[in-house]
């Protein structure tokens, strides 16, 4: 997706694709197409992508040479060593040799117009004797004109299936869908994240990083590519580090203690800093972990980054760069019901999960409403939110408009007649448990009275943010500074 048009780019991509071909039809197609050729190298479960080619025929067409180096010490004579073999950095070594030894070897031998690429893939499917987390690194570099410099797309995927010959089916499918998209959609990138479930539906593959590179994509926007994903339902969430880049969840939280802060973020507030900051003193105490060690995170569900059926690019970029002003790790994620976010950490770690919540917010957590479709309703949810080592800690609020005045906390909170007992419960067993803020100055402050402010311009409002979250959006104009 190119910048300068982000929320159109997203919706009309959707609307417009053609989704009628089948595997074998764009095998086929790259096949049948003289100017397209090049390697294929798969580690880790079988070679389903090349199998595929070969399959429909006319593969002489396309592939110039396929290889497993499943060996390790072979792996390392060709490509060099690697600590860990299932690695972004493997994948690069696999692309980087491949790419430029097919280019030196059939430059002069190849028509003149033949566009040349590699594709290559390092996994760990399910064996018979291991259970392990099924992922892996998958991507092509790939010349766009003939003679051009190259431009790569990468993957990290994790295979849902649970025996290996799905898993390897299921990978030869994206690998054709990959290549196929890659150069028949470059022009809209959305198209190729869409296309990567073609003939998978969306239980089988999960992607939870993209990463567009090289001179083609100069203009893409990853983060905007990666929030794609999320809307095509490839991933459930994806983790941006404060440099705005995306990391795996699975490496980022492996076996880590994790706290997440849900909110809107729009914009960060000093709130927001002292939610933070209290949270993790008071998580880091309660379940025994130095606050180093702790994977802190500010979460944003998907839902209010939409409106209507667009998401503001612009909005969602000035919100992680705002955050990233004060060095949080951002996640967006899908998780409406707090349980199914808890579930989604509890994949990679067992140590203690703790969720932030401002009172303010309160109401989602005991709004019976929010739970129609469970069975238990909202005993379920909170039978599945607190099951083991998770814990909500609930920051107070003092509002400053209507009646209520007085501090707000976990202790005097209301919730309807009919939850009171069960509120009483979870504080007992402190599966709730109450913060007490660091700076209790900030307590009055309202995101959405901020945003409104600053949208006069310039104000009070920016006694509310971090001094260089003011800054930064009147320097840059965003969040529709002084527009209103």
């Amino acid at each position: 997706m190119m910048e300068s048009a982000p929320t159109a780019s997203l919706d009309s991509a959707m609307r417009r694709r053609d989704t009628s071909l089948t595997t074998d039809q764009k095998a086929l197609q790259i096949n049948l197409d003289k100017f397209k050729y090049g390697s294929i190298v798969e580690i880790g479960a079988g070679q389903e992508v090349a199998r595929r080619f070969f399959k429909v025929g006319a593969a002489a067409g396309t592939i110039a040479k396929t290889m497993s180096a499943y060996d390790m010490a072979v792996s390392d004579d060709i490509y060099g060593h690697v600590d860990r073999y299932v690695s972004r950095e493997r994948l690069l070594q696999m692309l980087d040799h491949e790419f430029t030894q097919v280019v030196d070897r059939l430059t002069h031998i190849r028509p003149r117009n033949t566009t040349f690429f590699a594709y290559a893939a390092t996994v760990t499917a399910r064996s018979y004797k291991q259970k392990n987390e099924c992922h892996g690194w998958i991507g092509i570099r790939l010349q766009l004109h003939p003679g051009a410099a190259p431009s790569d797309i990468i993957l990290h995927v994790r295979m849902l299936d649970n025996e290996n010959a799905q898993q390897s089916e299921a990978l030869g499918i994206l690998g054709v869908n990959l290549i196929h998209s890659a150069y028949y959609h470059h022009g809209q990138p959305e198209w190729i994240i869409e296309s990567l479930s073609d003939g998978l539906g969306h239980d089988r593959i999960e992607v939870d990083l993209i990463h567009f590179s090289g001179p083609y994509f100069e203009e893409v926007e990853n983060r905007l590519m990666n929030l794609h994903l999320i809307r095509s339902w490839l991933t459930r969430a994806v983790v941006f580090n404060p440099n705005g880049e995306v990391v795996v969840p699975g490496e980022l939280l492996y076996r880590k203690p994790v706290l997440v802060m849900r909110g809107s973020f729009n914009p960060v507030t000093n709130v927001n800093i002292d939610m933070m900051h209290s949270g993790l003193h008071q998580y880091s105490q309660v379940s025994a972990v130095e606050p180093s060690e702790v994977v802190a995170l500010a979460e944003i569900t998907i839902n209010s980054l939409v409106s209507g059926d667009n998401v503001d690019g612009a909005d969602f970029l000035a919100r992680m760069d705002l955050l990233a002003t004060q060095g949080f790790t951002v996640m967006i994620s899908d998780y409406v019901r707090y349980f199914r976010l808890r579930a989604y950490l509890r994949r990679y770690t067992q140590k203690p999960i703790g969720i932030v919540l401002s009172v303010r917010d309160f109401q989602y957590l005991f709004n019976q409403k929010y739970y129609d479709g469970l069975e238990g309703g909202i005993l379920e949810a909170f039978g599945k939110l607190f099951p083991d080592n998770t814990h909500v800690y609930v920051y107070p609020a003092r509002p400053q408009q209507g009646d209520e005045r007085e501090l707000i906390t976990l202790d005097n909170v209301k919730v309807p007649d009919n939850l009171v007992h069960l509120l009483a419960h979870l504080k007992a067993n402190r599966k709730l448990l109450a913060i007490e803020p660091h700076d209790d100055e900030h307590l009055h402050i309202d995101s959405g009275e901020v945003l409104a402010a600053l949208r006069r311009g310039r104000g009070a409002w920016e006694q509310a943010v971090p001094e260089n979250v003011a800054k930064t959006i009147i320097e840059r104009r965003l969040l529709g500074f002084d527009t209103a």
